[in-house]
């Protein structure tokens, strides 16, 4: 049975999804209490689509300040293909969206069927994430209370298990609310508070789709959302918890600008009746088809093409990291940066393309994405190189003073962005 103290919570936005251990008064149970309470508090924030230069456009100025008195990434690249769903799971899990199973915003998998973001019985569904472990499970066995303010991936049953506390994703809530509710989580009693939250953000990235980086209502988002930024900063001051916490804000990516008329019509180039489509886009996918020739037409799209490349999934470029998990279409289609993919059909139908767009090579500057960190065990004022977004897993990991699982991510490689640990005594 729930506690009170849940109920309330549960009830602030009227969401629902919260989750709690047992009582945390059992005997069996003090010595993770102890190590809880113990604990450094991380919050791990996620702006979607901000682009890691974004930052310098000044209209973020409470993130500026974080990044000016802690630690500030020139920029973080995401992992491929760089969509939202594959690297937010690669950031709690250290694997990149090949090793993680969530290999594209839009999927198919031969026993479970199709993915997309929009269906929510397949986001929620933890069979299409558990291929990996997410932070969220590996705090909880190490008796860390956790909370997730909508990241991708937290509503699922991953591994039978969700976070502590958590809520299924409304667009509709407000940045100020999903503030006031990391502020509730922390407002909890000791023994039920959490030592690992998350929190997201999205209206840069809508902002970007629907408008184009460059556009004035991405620079209004930006605004917008620091302003939730200076809220929670001075809801944590309040609380006496903001320099006793360590806070990492980061992106999944960034975002380029793509004019509507740069489109790649890839029903021009082969019949669609002769595959099976998994998905259009920046990044397109496609099946064989039974009783079709797939490797004539492989051989077709692979031949140098216009403003895109095309592989067998056995021939992606190895810097990728892209191509062994069974749920990569046979077939992938990139395009180049300010391109999309896609058909006549699908623009007779949808006059409101997207004029922002992300999903390219990862090595791109536009997909780059922000970096900043802040709290007692980073450093001070320092800017540091661009590096994975895989790395951050084991940095999280390392905070909590928890065993990381096995990853792609390497601790050495932001190791120097933390302070000296204080000297053994002797």
């Amino acid at each position: 049975m729930k506690r009170l103290p849940c109920l309330l919570l549960c009830s602030l936005l009227a969401l629902g999804g919260c989750a709690t251990h047992p009582s945390a008064s059992t005997p069996e149970n003090k010595a993770q209490q102890a190590k809880a309470a113990a604990t450094t508090p991380l919050l791990l924030i996620s702006i979607d689509a901000y682009r890691a230069d974004y930052i310098d456009r000044h209209l973020s100025p409470t993130l500026e300040q974080l990044a000016a008195t802690g630690v500030h990434a020139d920029s973080m690249q995401p992992s491929f293909p760089s969509l939202t769903f594959p690297n937010h799971y690669a950031i709690v899990t250290g694997m990149v969206p090949d090793h993680n199973g969530i290999v594209n915003n839009t999927m198919v998998d031969v026993q479970l069927g199709k993915f997309s973001l929009k269906d929510r019985s397949a986001t929620s569904n933890g069979l299409w994430w558990d291929q990996a472990t997410p932070l969220w499970i590996t705090a909880d066995a190490n008796g860390l209370r956790t909370a997730t303010m909508f990241w991708p991936g937290s509503e699922a049953d991953i591994q039978s298990k969700h976070p502590d506390y958590w809520k299924p994703y409304q667009g509709k809530v407000t940045a100020n609310q999903r503030v006031d509710q990391i502020l509730a989580w922390l407002d909890l009693p000791a023994d039920q508070r959490p030592a690992f939250l998350t929190l997201y953000f999205d209206a840069v990235d809508h902002a970007g789709h629907e408008h184009g980086p460059d556009s004035s209502e991405v620079n209004q988002a930006l605004r917008e959302t620091d302003a939730a930024m200076t809220r929670l900063v001075d809801g944590l001051r309040q609380r006496g918890l903001f320099d006793k916490m360590n806070i990492i804000v980061l992106a999944d990516h960034g975002m380029a600008s793509v004019p509507k008329e740069n489109s790649i019509l890839i029903d021009k180039l082969i019949s669609m009746d002769d595959v099976d489509e998994v998905n259009l886009g920046v990044l397109a996918g496609f099946n064989p088809k039974r009783g079709h020739d797939f490797n004539a037409i492989e051989q077709q799209l692979e031949q140098p093409q216009q403003h895109m490349h095309c592989w067998d999934k056995t021939r992606i470029p190895a810097r990728f990291n892209y191509g062994s998990n069974a749920r990569v279409p046979r077939l992938v289609c990139l395009a180049d940066v300010g391109w999309r993919i896609t058909t006549t059909e699908y623009l007779a139908k949808h006059k409101d393309l997207s004029i922002g767009e992300h999903g390219y090579d990862n090595a791109d500057p536009l997909m780059q994405a922000l970096f900043v960190a802040h709290g007692p065990a980073f450093q001070s004022g320092i800017r540091f190189h661009n590096f994975p977004n895989v790395d951050v897993y084991p940095l999280m990991a390392h905070l909590l003073g928890i065993t990381p699982n096995f990853s792609d991510g390497k601790l050495e490689d932001v190791q120097g962005m933390l302070k000296p640990e204080p000297a053994a005594a002797q």
